[in-house]
C-alpha cells in the first residue's frame, strides 16, 4: 500500500515538474514570438516585382526576418544571459513605412556605401557624375540605391536567403552592368553571416555593406551609451565638416576614438573634439588592423552590460564605420511602438573607406571585367555573465 502511495506521489511530482517545464518552454517561446512583424504586412508589388518577408532560424531559437525590399534586416532575435530573447535591430513592422522613411535601417547599401565627395569620380580619365543626396556629396548609392530596390529571391532555406540584383549600366550614374548576389545565413553558432559577390562588364567602383542599427539591450530599450565597445583599429580617417575624409590616417591613441580596449560608447562622446563635432558624435571610418588585406578577422566587439549580450563583428573589409545614431530625433516610431531617439542604436558598417575613388592612398574600390568582388561580414552573438 505504501509503495502504491509513493508511486502516486512520484507521478504527481513528475507531472507538476513536467507542467512547469512546459510552462517555461512556452514562456521562452512567447518571448521569442513577441514579434510585432508579420509577413502579411510585407506583401506588396513594386515596379512589377513582389516584395515579401523571409524568416531564418537556427537550432538555438534565434530568428531573423529579412525583406527582399532593399535586403533589409527587419528583426534579429538574440538570447541574453538568462536565455530571454529580444529583437536587437531597429526597424518597422510594415513595408509601407520602409517605403516612406529614408533611414537605411538594416539595408543593403550599394553601389557605394558611405560618401563620395561632390558626387564625382574618374576611371581612366573619364569623369562620372552621381546624384548629390547628402549636402554636396553622394551617399549610400544615391536616391534609389540598393536599399530602395526589390531584389530577386534566388534561393531560400530555413537558415539562408540569397538575393540577386542586376544594377544596369549608368544606374545612379555608375558605369557597368553590375551583377550582385548577397547571401544571409543564420548559423547554429548564433551568427548572422553576410556574403557579397559581384561582377561587372565595365570598370566601376563598388563598396557594399549592410546598415543594421543595433541595440543589444533590445531595439526599444533606449540609450546605447552604456554599451561597451572595442574596435580593433589603431587609426581612423578624420573628415572635413561634410564627413569626407581628409586623406589623413590618424592614430586613435590619446583621442576619443581609442576603443582599443572595451570602453562605454558614451564615455567620451561629449568631449570637446572637432571630429566629434563634425559628426555630431561618432560617425567615422576606422582603419582595421589586418595581417593581410582580405583576411576574415575580428573588427569589433560590443557588449551590453545588463543583458550580457555580446556581438563580435568579423569582416574581410579593411574598414568599419562606427555611427551612434546621432541624427535620430524621436520622430521615427519603431516596431514596438516606441520612438527612436538620438543614440538609441549604433551601427558597425564594414566597408572600404569613404571617398576611396578620389583618394589614391586608400585601398582601391575599382572592379574590372573578369574580376569577382567577394566580401564577408559576420555578426556573431554570445553572452557573458
Amino acid at each position: 500500500m505504501k509503495s502504491a502511495i509513493k508511486l502516486v506521489v512520484l507521478a504527481f511530482i513528475c507531472l507538476h515538474l513536467s507542467c512547469k517545464h512546459s510552462t517555461n518552454v512556452k514562456e521562452t517561446s512567447d518571448k521569442i514570438m513577441t514579434n510585432t512583424v508579420q509577413k502579411e504586412n510585407f506583401i506588396k508589388t513594386l515596379d512589377g516585382k513582389e516584395i515579401s518577408l523571409y524568416t531564418l532560424k537556427n537550432k538555438n531559437g534565434m530568428l531573423a526576418d529579412i525583406t527582399n525590399y532593399g535586403g533589409k534586416i527587419v528583426t534579429l532575435f538574440v538570447p541574453d544571459k538568462e536565455g530571454n530573447f529580444a529583437d536587437v535591430v531597429t526597424g518597422f513592422n510594415k513595408i509601407d513605412t520602409y517605403l516612406t522613411e529614408e533611414i537605411y535601417f538594416g539595408a543593403l547599401i550599394g553601389r557605394y556605401g558611405n560618401r563620395i565627395a561632390n558626387g564625382k569620380f574618374s576611371i581612366d580619365g573619364k569623369e562620372y557624375t552621381l546624384v548629390t543626396n547628402n549636402g554636396k556629396n553622394h551617399l549610400h548609392g544615391g536616391i534609389k540605391g540598393f536599399h530602395n530596390v526589390v531584389w530577386d529571391v534566388k534561393e531560400v532555406t530555413d537558415s539562408t536567403l540569397t538575393l540577386h540584383y542586376l544594377s544596369k549600366d549608368m544606374e545612379e550614374g555608375y558605369p557597368g552592368n553590375l551583377d550582385v548576389n548577397v547571401t544571409y545565413t543564420l548559423t547554429d553558432d548564433n551568427a548572422l553571416k553576410i556574403n557579397y559577390e559581384a561582377t561587372t562588364d565595365k570598370k566601376t567602383v563598388l563598396n557594399l555593406t549592410n546598415h543594421a542599427f543595433f541595440n543589444l539591450a533590445g531595439e526599444d530599450q533606449g540609450s546605447i551609451l552604456n554599451t561597451e565597445l572595442t574596435i580593433y583599429a589603431d587609426s581612423f580617417t578624420p573628415t572635413d565638416n561634410t564627413s569626407i575624409p581628409t586623406g589623413e590616417i590618424k592614430a586613435v591613441k590619446g583621442t576619443p576614438f581609442d576603443f582599443a580596449t572595451a570602453t562605454a560608447i558614451g564615455k567620451r562622446i561629449q568631449e570637446d573634439n572637432q571630429q566629434l563635432q563634425f559628426g555630431s558624435g561618432y560617425d567615422h571610418n576606422f582603419v582595421l588592423n589586418k595581417n593581410t588585406a582580405d583576411e576574415l578577422s575580428l573588427a569589433a566587439k560590443a557588449k551590453d552590460p545588463v543583458s550580457g549580450r555580446v556581438m563580435d563583428v568579423y569582416t574581410t573589409e579593411p574598414g568599419i564605420q562606427f555611427y551612434t545614431g546621432n541624427f535620430l530625433n524621436g520622430s521615427t516610431v519603431g516596431k514596438g511602438g516606441k520612438a527612436y531617439e538620438q543614440r538609441t542604436s549604433f551601427c558597425l558598417e564594414t566597408q572600404h573607406y569613404p571617398d576611396s575613388p578620389n583618394q589614391p592612398s586608400f585601398p582601391s574600390t575599382l572592379l574590372a571585367p573578369g574580376e569577382k568582388f567577394q566580401s564577408t561580414t559576420i555578426y556573431k552573438f554570445s553572452v557573458t555573465k
